[in-house]
């Protein structure tokens, strides 16, 4: 027994050491490697519920701008914790650092992006890039910088002191990008996800619009002497021999492992995304993990999780770097989750599958001049995160007649054969739709627990090809997403489905947190998150949970910190999925939150801007919590009012207590009225 005791501490010992212990969050995903995991445990599932609120900290967008452009917002950025300030870019990226306990601005830099744009992704920044230049006397300037990709398509460095442009950097502290072609419109392309940054040379991807055409812009990377601005390599991951299309960018997050020098791709799918007729074949390396020697930008190697893709299903989530025990050793991996829901773990090494992933038949019969791939890849041991199937059975039916027969139908009249069905002239069901599984706040991984933890979305696209004569003047019905497709024979229009109530088609819960032993194989867990507070007529809080585009941050205390399309920073146990506490934000958090320590209290912090594309409330906060100080405690509102239905429930109650006032003084009236008469 105390053998087997000395080597679980042994063990623990070694897992606890292979991701560095974060006192602070000095990289969007915690560390380079994005496992969104912190050593910290004063805030605890004991102790989680006396959370207080430390500050609000607002950028000043909502007041400076107009209505009709915050309407194209979306905050989805994720402080960094470091050189002792909150460091974090709004949607305008306008860089800002803060106190970390009071939220006092410490300074700004307003790169006074164009705002008559309309970038294809709206305007958006979800982090910014911290790297030290060891080479740099300690005193020098910009010897501790922050990178950062704008919508305008500059790559910029500031002194992450000062907030200074790094003069020596490019011109005047930034570079601007070659697209390399006449773009559409300004905002066809844009960089939105935070730079990647090892060994001196930052690396930085794109956001490129969908659906426009064929020969849309390419999803080159790009690299750049992380120093001075020059150019080091740039990567096509498409190959092109033989096909006509563009890009397979690198829109989300991507991961570095410095020891080895390699830097970590997920790309996108090829141009366009719901027809590939000009682009047969597999189209490598669209929607792959794409590994990257980061000094020369030489494919060490690639590994394809869509072959041939015409469902949208491109690698929206940041890599996870993690070491696990696999049952028989411990290795070192790439984790990749999936919009479909998949989880793929491969090695970090090589590329290869660390369980086996098997090549199964998928639906066939494309549109006209399409070329299908046969199979697609499904891993074997871990099991899907979300379903992956959805029929009649599945359709939502509050009431009879009031959308379950519209769900139905709307279900029942497009072609549906399960996961990877083709898009078509009659209209495809999308399940999970090309926003659903695992997005862009990617998972976290606890190295201790061994246990991966993911936001998962479930909802459902009607994707419909349109031939190409149909196409000319089509004037798509609201909340119908257009795209040309120009030089394929088909246009496409693609929407939720949705009820006549304004709900999801499909029954919920509509968006879940998800809880896996990759050792075992198997799903620990399932709790639904969110209500549709902020969504439904008249604020009513279903507790059916709500589509998870954001990520999470998991704490050594055990707990896990999500927001969600509702105006809430919610804590979870994670070794039950009980959600313990919920703390009420302005307007919804759609971003990742993170967590720091400072002055020995630890924080928990996330940027509440809300979601223009998902239709929620939009804001301009920064929002950070901290356990209550000797004398403070969570106020009896922020205990009732400031809870999920709260406000639903007091509305409620005083709009029934006032007809229960007006009901009584009528019956009273009548009575006076009736005795009157009667005398």
């Amino acid at each position: 027994m105390r053998t087997n005791l000395r080597v679980a501490a042994a063990f623990v010992t070694l897992l606890w050491f292979a991701v560095p212990p974060c006192l602070a969050w000095e990289s969007w995903g915690g560390d380079p490697g994005g496992s969104r995991f912190s050593s910290l445990r004063q805030i605890s599932p004991g102790n989680v519920g006396q959370l207080v609120r430390a500050f609000e900290y607002r950028t000043g967008d909502l007041t400076a701008r107009s209505p009709e452009l915050m309407r194209r917002t979306k905050f989805q950025a994720t402080p960094l914790f470091v050189e002792d300030s909150l460091i974090f870019c709004s949607p305008f990226n306008e860089v800002i650092a803060l106190d970390p306990g009071t939220g006092a601005q410490r300074w700004r830099h307003d790169p006074k992006i164009a705002t008559s744009q309309r970038p294809a992704n709206r305007y958006v920044c979800r982090g910014v890039t911290h790297w030290v230049d060891d080479t740099a006397p300690p005193e020098a300037a910009c010897r501790s910088r922050i990178f950062m990709g704008t919508n305008d398509v500059r790559l910029i460095a500031l002194d992450a002191k000062t907030g200074v442009p790094c003069a020596g950097f490019g011109r005047d502290g930034e570079i601007r990008l070659d697209v390399g072609m006449a773009l559409d419109w300004p905002g066809e392309f844009q960089i939105t996800s935070p730079p990647a940054v090892g060994r001196g040379v930052v690396v930085v991807g794109s956001a490129i619009g969908d659906n426009r055409r064929v020969d849309a812009p390419s999803g080159v990377v790009r690299a750049f002497d992380a120093r001075s601005g020059e150019p080091r390599w740039t990567f096509e991951p498409l190959k092109r021999d033989g096909i006509e299309a563009g890009h397979a960018n690198v829109w989300a997050p991507t991961s570095v492992d410095d020891a080895r020098g390699l830097v970590f791709l997920p790309t996108s799918s090829p141009s366009p995304d719901f027809w590939g007729g000009k682009r047969p074949g597999n189209n490598e390396h669209a929607n792959s993990v794409v590994a990257l020697h980061i000094e020369t930008g030489e494919l060490a190697w690639a590994f394809q999780t869509v072959h041939h893709d015409v469902w949208d299903y491109d690698l929206a989530a940041q890599p996870t770097l993690a070491r696990i025990d696999t049952g028989g050793d411990q290795r070192d991996v790439v984790i990749q989750p999936t919009k479909q829901g998949f989880v793929f773990v491969l090695d970090r090494d090589t590329g290869k599958p660390v369980w086996p992933v098997e090549e199964r038949a998928v639906p066939q019969n494309g549109a006209e001049g399409e070329a299908l791939s046969p199979t697609q890849p499904f891993p074997t041991h871990v099991p899907p995160l979300t379903s992956q199937a959805i029929s009649t059975d599945d359709a939502l039916s509050l009431l009879p007649g009031l959308g379950g027969s519209s769900c139905e139908r709307q279900f029942s009249e497009a072609r549906n054969e399960g996961l990877f069905t083709p898009p078509s002239v009659q209209g495809t069901l999308v399940f999970p739709f090309t926003g659903g599984g695992v997005n862009w706040g990617s998972a976290a991984f606890d190295p201790v627990s061994q246990i991966l933890y993911a936001n998962t979305s479930r909802a459902v696209h009607r994707i419909k090809l349109i031939p190409r004569a149909e196409a000319v003047g089509f004037n798509p019905p609201p909340g119908h997403d257009f795209g040309q497709q120009r030089g394929a024979p088909f246009a496409m229009s693609r929407a939720v489905v949705m009820s006549p109530l304004g709900l999801l088609c499909n029954k919920p819960p509509w968006g879940e947190m998800v809880a896996v032993d990759l050792k075992a194989g198997k799903i620990l867990w399932r709790s639904t998150v969110g209500t549709t507070e902020d969504l439904a007529p008249f604020g009513a809080p279903l507790p059916w949970g709500a589509p998870l585009v954001n990520g999470l941050a998991v704490t050594a205390s055990g707990l896990v910190f999500t927001g969600a399309m509702d105006a809430y920073l919610r804590a979870f146990d994670a070794r039950s999925g009980r959600e313990l506490w919920q703390g009420r934000l302005p307007v919804p958090g759609v971003a990742n939150p993170m967590t720091y320590l400072w002055k020995g209290e630890q924080y928990v912090a996330i940027g509440a801007g809300g979601h223009s594309e998902a239709g929620t409330s939009i804001g301009d906060s920064v929002v950070a919590f901290r356990l209550a100080r000797p004398g403070e405690a969570p106020t009896l509102w922020s205990r009732s009012i400031d809870r999920p239905g709260g406000r639903f429930v007091a509305a409620s109650s005083v709009i029934a207590l006032a007809i229960v006032v007006l009901v009584i003084a009528s019956l009273r009236w009548r009575r006076r009225r009736r005795r009157i008469m009667q005398s």
